[in-house]
């Protein structure tokens, strides 16, 4: 697996969902206006700012007992339409899981402990996100179907608190499923693990410090490291007996960092081979501290690289240093004398950190995340506790979607919509809406493949110039302006996806995945409640 170890940046993320919330409130408005304008005439725009202006006082005059209250009918009503019944589909899953998954991977017990983790949340997940997005889409519809609805807002409960009340019901009732499923789902964990010591030693949570990578060619200047001509492009090789070198350099390296006095680094690399050598040891890897503001360099041992597993690199805080000028030994202290500021990029803290290949006509390659400095590990049930916090935020995404939804649509059509948000808004279908809107497709939009289907026109090759290239284009355009602002609209499901950092022994980062997943939740929350709002405020539901 790779991990996107960008933080999020909440500033920009408030901005750019600032802009997005405006543009879009801006075109409804004038839409609204415009519409009423034509329809009634001079009065349509007073009763759109009317309407407007009622839904602020609606939410001045928001009572949170009268919320609470509808919480509380919504959550009696789950119970007795026996929704919860999908906890003896879990408690067999559970049963018989372990008949398939114990023994699978041999005597990898690391393995064996990533088919238990991997088990116990995708099936968690896969339950309940059905379930929760059911009950939210399905939920209000009824009740309009049966009347129920004009009982409540013919007394002093508001429309808005309706909208809320039935978010709230709905959540609470999806969390406590989800609470008992991720306990019972962890005890499985662990009493599956007990079978196995060396899975016992696998089970645990690596605390990572990335640090940004770069690339020297043999002569010492930087490059973007060599390709080898494999097809997946993720990682970069530097040439084995010359000067080519990758370089990390990490940030906020303190004392606080090591272990026991020790600095615990992890690798994992990847060798190309020219030739066999020695096909039953790795290749000779050297990794190297430096301090380019003291010129300093400390050279750790040479060691074989393990390829497909980790390379455990502790390096002491006391470090014997070769002094050139004085003809001998010193020792170094690994913080004192080793970690820097660079005043330029306002960067403090810094350990440099290099490798180099020494096999000749071999080659290591290597990408960002595969070397980092480890923090002391966490516990496992920490990571775990945090995957299953991403579960809940997205269920409460497709509940706040699925309330939304169900406020205008019947029920089959507002389940049908809230899951294509969730089907496109991950996995493969949000990275191929990212490329089609950055335009990285072959072939151009879907008028120019059109074209060049019909015309067998290779997909490399321009179009020739012309009044059928112009036309292409310029309806082209127009889809990817649309598809550009759902690309904006439907949310980024991949976020809440924080199982793989648990089932490879990583803690749930902050910065890079539960940062990004609350703020799309509120983000996205806020106008799901204005648009359920709204649309159940245009409705005539007191007329029988």
């Amino acid at each position: 697996m790779t991990f996107d170890i960008t933080d999020f940046i909440l500033k920009d993320g408030v901005k750019h969902w600032l802009w997005v919330f405006g543009s879009v409130c801006g075109a409804l408005l004038l839409a609204s206006l415009l519409l009423s304008y034509v329809v009634t005439g001079m009065k349509g725009p007073g009763k759109v700012i009317k309407t407007i202006l009622g839904g602020v006082s609606d939410l001045y005059a928001l009572s949170l007992k009268r919320v609470f209250a509808i919480a509380s009918l919504t959550i009696k009503e789950v119970i007795r339409k026996k929704t919860l019944v999908v906890f003896i589909v879990f408690a067999v899953l559970f049963m018989f899981g372990g008949w398939f998954l114990t023994g699978s991977t041999g005597a990898r017990g690391d393995l064996e402990v990533k088919n238990f983790i991997s088990f116990a949340l995708t099936t968690t997940s896969w339950l309940i996100l059905p379930v929760s997005l059911l009950m939210s889409c399905w939920g209000i519809p009824e009740d309009i179907k049966a009347r129920s609805i004009h009982t409540v807002v013919t007394k002093p409960a508001r429309r808005l608190e309706i909208v809320i009340g039935r978010i709230l019901g709905y959540v609470v009732v999806g969390t406590g499923v989800l609470i008992i499923m991720g306990f019972a789902g962890n005890i499985w964990v662990h009493r599956q693990v007990q079978k196995s010591e060396e899975a016992q030693k696998a089970l645990f949570c690596r605390v990572p410090l990335y640090g940004d990578m770069s690339f020297f060619d043999s002569e010492g200047k930087q490059s973007e490291g060599i390709h080898v001509g494999d097809v997946w492009d993720y990682r970069r090789y530097i040439k084995g007996a010359t000067q080519s070198t990758a370089l990390w350099e990490f940030e906020k390296v303190t004392s606080d960092i090591l272990v026991n006095d020790k600095l615990k680094i992890e690798a994992r690399f990847e060798a190309f081979r020219t030739h066999k050598g020695q096909m039953k040891e790795g290749l000779l890897c050297q990794v190297f501290l430096e301090n380019p503001v003291t010129r300093k360099r400390v050279k750790l041992p040479v060691f074989h690289i393990n390829e497909f597993t980790q390379n455990i690199i502790r390096i002491n805080r006391k470090l014997k240093h070769y002094d050139e000028k004085e003809k001998k030994y010193v020792e170094l202290d690994l913080i004192d004398d080793m970690v820097f500021d660079n005043d330029i990029n306002k960067k403090e803290n810094i350990l440099r950190v290099g490798v180099r290949c020494i096999d000749p006509g071999q080659y290591i390659g290597m990408a960002q995340a595969d070397m980092f400095i480890r923090y002391p590990d966490r516990s496992f049930d920490v990571g775990y506790s945090k995957a299953i916090v991403g579960i809940w935020l997205m269920m409460v995404l497709i509940v706040s979607m699925g309330v939304s939804a169900s406020c205008f649509l019947k029920g089959p059509v507002a389940t049908l919509l809230t899951f294509s948000f969730l089907l496109v808004g991950q996995g493969g279908f949000r990275q191929f809406l990212n490329e089609f809107v950055d335009k990285q497709v072959l072939g151009g939009g879907p008028v120019e493949s059109i074209i060049r289907i019909v015309t067998h026109y290779n997909q490399v090759k321009e179009l020739e110039e012309g009044a059928t290239k112009m036309v292409a284009e310029v309806i082209d355009s127009g889809f990817f302006y649309f598809l550009r602002i759902a690309h904006q609209i439907i949310p980024d499901f991949s976020s809440f996806k924080m199982t793989p950092f648990v089932v490879n022994g990583f803690d749930v980062s902050w910065g890079s995945a539960l940062a990004p997943s609350i703020a799309i939740t509120i983000a996205y929350v806020i106008p799901c409640v204005l648009i359920g709002y709204f649309s159940l405020k245009s409705r005539e539901l007191e007329t029988k």
